[in-house]
């Protein structure tokens, strides 16, 4: 099959990389398109038909599902954290996903346990799947007769959209996000330093690295002012800022805010392999974000061995077990007694990190992603 694949900026590139790797691997052809550039559903309908695609997925709902509303080709759908922390608050966006979500040919329903719980094996989550479809048909008026599908990473998220629009519950198929890292052998960390204007010859140094795109919703000037002080007493103490400039006018501000902070650094984006490099060499991975899906950050960190500080909100609170798997502070001098509680005690660090890992292991397999999600393929066809 020949998929055209909608994803958006705002994306964490692990996502859309496993996507089409997962279609790939199925023997499918995947093509991405990043739905900020495009117009319409038309402008999509057109390149769906003179490319002579198969089928589509969006990854977000309303980003990408917008473009495929009315589609004549198969579709399924990723929810985004956006969808329903953002752009669910929007009479208009809510309206288009209402519609997005309405237009499903076959129900299925497929539940796991809160992230915490127990996980189903592979085997389950097919021969369930394929149960469900063949069993509950439900036809969209004046829609092509294909099967389509929503995934939500976390039950949470489920619940929050069937709450909006109770028919789509049974449409929504619950799945985590599967995590793979792959550092980079040849990623230069001094060199990295340098880049950053961080110091390479004081003792003991600790780097706090945040991964987020530049945009309000992620906060990423939330800790700056705490750990600028932190800085002056402790140089060795800096924070790194890394992601794409979604907001131009907010990236702005942020360029700033950082010129006159000192201990804080706005760091060049770079690929997915070194930025995995980078993270393994820097003491903690924080989040702090005023909303979230799902940080596949956090997981990449759990992965690498490196222990997390996220903001203490519903979807970090979902995937972190506070002095268990990382460390939650609901306020910037909260992040400085519990990070500074982390460089003090090893022993705590050490079973955080292991936890943390065990983990994504269990929960976040990457395989048993894939496996998922090339089924899930399989009713499109």
């Amino acid at each position: 099959m020949k998929f055209k694949s909608c994803y958006n900026h705002l994306n964490p590139l692990s996502l859309v990389a496993s996507g089409r790797n997962h279609l790939h691997a199925a023997g499918h052809i995947c093509i991405l398109k990043d739905a900020f550039g495009c117009e319409s559903p038309t402008e999509i309908a057109n390149l769906i038909s003179t490319e002579k695609f198969d089928a589509a997925l969006a990854i977000h709902l309303y980003k990408g599902g917008r473009l495929l509303q009315g589609s004549r080709v198969p579709f399924g759908i990723i929810f985004g954290g956006t969808d329903i922390n953002e752009d669910i608050r929007c009479e208009e966006k809510h309206r288009v996903m209402g519609t997005v979500l309405g237009e499903a040919s076959f129900k299925m329903l497929y539940e796991v346990t809160q992230s915490h719980g127990s996980i189903p094996s592979a085997s389950d989550d097919l021969s369930t799947v394929k149960l469900q479809c063949r069993s509950q048909p439900c036809m969209s008026e004046g829609v092509p007769k294909s099967t389509r599908f929503a995934v939500a990473f976390t039950m949470k998220m489920k619940e929050l959209a069937a709450a909006e629009w109770p028919d789509a519950r049974k449409k929504i198929y619950v799945q985590t996000q599967g995590i793979k890292t792959t550092p980079s052998e040849t990623f230069d960390w001094y060199r990295f330093l340098q880049n950053a204007d961080i110091p390479t010859d004081v003792d003991n140094l600790h780097i706090f690295l945040l991964i987020c795109g530049l945009r309000r919703i992620k906060d990423p000037l939330y800790l700056v002012d705490v750990f600028s002080d932190w800085h002056r007493k402790e140089p060795s103490i800096h924070l790194g800022i890394i992601g794409p400039a979604v907001d131009p006018l907010f990236t702005s501000e942020v360029k700033e805010k950082v010129k006159r902070a000192p201990g804080v650094h706005l760091l060049q984006e770079m690929s997915q392999d070194d930025l995995h490099a980078a993270m393994k060499r820097c003491f903690a991975v924080v989040n702090s974000s005023i909303s979230e899906g799902m940080s596949a950050a956090i997981l990449e960190a759990m992965d690498l061995d490196i222990p997390v500080l996220a903001r203490n909100i519903p979807g970090n609170a979902a995937i972190i077990k506070h002095k268990d798997t990382g460390l939650l502070f609901s306020d910037p001098q909260e992040f400085v007694v519990l990070s500074k509680s982390l460089m003090n005690d090893p022993i705590m660090k050490r079973e955080i990190v292991r936890k943390a890992k065990d983990y994504v292991k269990k929960h976040h397999s990457w395989e048993c992603e894939r496996k998922t999600y090339q089924n899930l393929v399989l009713r499109l066809q």
